[in-house]
């Protein structure tokens, strides 16, 4: 039985995840090839064939390496919160500032490809996790009404869902800043204890 080897990138594949990062972010990636990335960070193609082995492959890692990136900071945000009704507005404030840097070409590429896609709503389902989470200990701690917090959860995931892929903030004529803080909003409201 063989063992795979997880590598550590080396300071040059991370500098050009990075830049490879900023680039998607900025303009997407479904329509540019292998060849023209590696045109646009002065590597060559077998240099990208190093982070990973097809085009696929490396749009995976980068939205990959969105998506923890984005987590870790809102996870660090939310965590400073003195309680749960803080962490929520945090929370959501945080989303809004990660998402708040890509382009809608990005967030259509994304949903467009089976991969990234999954990426994506594996941290959406992660993100109504962390919504049901503090909504009961908003409940268990006496800030929020009793309510049905695994609905309700479901229901932020739905809407942050839509706010992510564009379709809300289409609708409503709104940034997804503005949506994820309409969302705080409904969610502390309809929340609140008294």
């Amino acid at each position: 039985m063989t063992r795979s080897v997880r590598r550590t990138p080396t300071a040059r594949q991370s500098a050009l995840l990075d830049q490879l990062l900023a680039l998607f972010l900025a303009e997407g990636f479904a329509e540019a090839t292998l060849d023209d990335f590696a045109a646009r960070l002065r590597c060559s193609k077998s240099t990208l064939y190093a982070l990973a082995p097809s085009k696929e492959q490396l749009a995976l890692k980068v939205v990959g390496q969105f998506f923890r990136g984005a987590t870790e900071r809102i996870e660090k945000r939310a965590a400073t919160a003195t309680d749960a009704r803080e962490r929520i507005a945090r929370y959501l404030a945080g989303a809004a500032e990660e998402l708040g840097v890509a382009s809608p070409a990005f967030v259509a590429d994304v949903a467009a490809h089976a991969g990234t896609r999954a990426v994506y709503e594996r941290n959406a389902k992660a993100a109504a996790d962390r919504i049901r989470g503090f909504i009961l200990e908003g409940v268990a701690d006496g800030l929020f009404r009793d309510v049905h917090a695994p609905m309700v959860a479901e229901m932020a995931g739905w809407l942050i869902e839509g706010i992510q892929s564009g379709v809300l903030g289409a609708r409503a004529e709104v940034s997804d800043a503005e949506a994820f803080r309409v969302l705080a909003d409904l969610l502390l409201g309809g929340l609140s204890a008294g």
